[in-house]
């Protein structure tokens, strides 16, 4: 943050009314207190009206009724940008958190008064709620997954700071480095990406680019899973044409289940009640059905996790059956069995 950014954001602090202490303010901008006292030169030099209150909860003020000029929104304009900023808070990990923060206090510092008041209001009866949890889908211990008793020895970066140099990246049209590690493989991929854009989705980030050199089709990668992210240096590649939109509904998990109903095909028989159920479901949808003659349904997709798949079964009933892998079908009879004995009692 250069000299003249460090003064517009203590004069923004200021604004808000509460006398602030040097050391508070050096904290908060991480620089000595000597060069905030500079910087508090520097408004006073240009006009603004700073003086310093002594003694225990003393500090820097604005002369009461000072005012910048407001920026010229209607009510609904300046809650709508609130309230926009109040749901990515609300996200489990957002872009340039601190940048956020900083600019709501800009967007609330220059609003006149009245204005202000009607924000401050707006965010106290608005909420937004997190993401619930999917019965069908838990979060497992992806560390231990492929045969890795333990969680990697570094620890990974924070997730938010992730998705932000993704994002920069994409506003810089550059490329990025990333360390990767997926459930599904063993050990960790170093890939170069062109950038291309963002999707939220669950209380999760996907970064969409395509690896360079490698291939044209678009990919997605977890934030979450990334294990190191630098920027690449080069130039990226990004399609001027991409879209995000094209991703939404979900469309983006289609080409994910083909190829994973190929690498370990499960196959379930159920009724057309059961299938016509399943399609709603957000994840199940994107599966493979095959009607039958006899009016059941096939339904195909990729799972490895024999156990994701008997709890989906316990929860169809009687009217689904395992076909593949038909490994399983023994482990599902005796889970069966033992569920009978208690109920033979």
């Amino acid at each position: 943050m250069n000299r003249l950014d460090r003064a517009l954001g203590i004069l923004l602090l200021l604004r808000g009314g509460k006398p602030l202490s040097a050391s508070e303010l050096s904290r908060r901008f991480e620089v000595s207190a000597r060069t905030i006292y500079r910087d508090i030169d520097t408004l006073s030099a240009v006009g603004v009206p700073v003086y310093a209150e002594m003694g225990r909860g003393g500090g820097f003020r604005l002369v009461e009724g000072y005012f910048l000029p407001p920026v010229m929104l209607s009510v609904q304009e300046a809650i709508s940008l609130v309230l926009g900023l109040s749901l990515l808070r609300s996200l489990r990990a957002s872009p340039f958190a601190a940048a956020r923060e900083t600019g709501e206090q800009k967007l609330l510092a220059a609003l006149p008064d009245h204005l202000r008041a009607i924000l401050a209001e707006a965010q106290k009866v608005i909420g937004f709620e997190q993401a619930p949890s999917d019965a069908f889908h838990i979060e497992r211990a992806e560390w231990r997954q492929a045969g890795d008793p333990s969680p990697p020895a570094e620890a990974a970066p924070d997730e938010s700071a992730v998705v932000g140099t993704f994002l920069q990246a994409v506003l810089d049209r550059r490329t990025v480095a990333l360390d990767y590690r997926s459930p599904y493989r063993d050990g960790t991929t170093h890939t170069v990406v062109a950038p291309c854009g963002l999707l939220w989705d669950r209380d999760r980030w996907y970064m969409v680019g395509r690896r360079e050199g490698r291939d044209q089709e678009t990919r997605l990668w977890r934030a979450d899973r990334v294990q190191a992210i630098s920027s690449g240096g080069g130039r990226d590649g990004a399609e001027p044409e991409f879209d995000v939109r094209a991703l939404l509904g979900r469309s983006w998990l289609q080409a994910a289940m083909e190829q994973w109903r190929h690498e370990a095909p499960v196959v379930i028989r159920l009724s057309r009640a059961q299938a016509e159920r399943l399609k709603q479901d957000w994840y199940y949808r994107h599966a493979h059905y095959e009607e039958l003659p006899d009016g059941g349904v096939l339904m195909t997709f990729g799972q490895g996790d024999r156990e994701i798949v008997l709890e989906m079964l316990r929860w169809l009933g009687p009217e689904a059956e395992l076909i593949e892998p038909h490994a399983w079908r023994a482990a599902l009879r005796s889970e069966l069995l033992q569920m009978l004995d208690v109920y033979s009692g």
